[in-house]
């Protein structure tokens, strides 16, 4: 194995996502990546609800990222911007969202503390 260190995989995990954001379209995503990553995860001992919900925020950034960045093609056409305006303007919003992404990746209990508290 490349490392047996939970964080080093979870830190890999989402740079790789992050990168596939950048280049393929969000649910080509979760279609590609789920059934490769999700056994993985499971041998570190990450939840699938976590694993879900950290890989949908990889996601979503990778949503407002160039080139494939979607939503911000659509927002742009829908503002009557143009789309490298677009980008400019969701840039700030990217560094927040990577805040985020390592707070639920890293702290599981901001992720899990509800599905424990309503299944136990």
């Amino acid at each position: 194995t490349i490392t047996s260190q939970r964080w080093v995989v979870l830190a890999f995990v989402n740079l790789v996502l992050l990168f596939m954001g950048c280049i393929i379209e969000g649910i080509a995503i979760i279609l590609i990546a789920v059934p490769v990553l999700l056994p993985m995860m499971k041998a570190i001992g990450v939840d699938p609800v976590h694993f879900g919900v950290f890989l949908t925020v990889n996601v979503m950034i990778g949503l407002l990222t160039p080139p494939v960045g979607i939503a911000v093609y659509i927002a742009s056409n829908q503002a009557g911007v143009p789309v490298s305006e677009g980008f400019r303007k969701t840039a700030p919003f990217i560094i927040p969202l990577v805040v985020t992404l390592l707070l639920i990746t890293y702290i599981p209990g901001f992720v899990l503390w509800l599905p424990r508290l309503l299944f136990g």
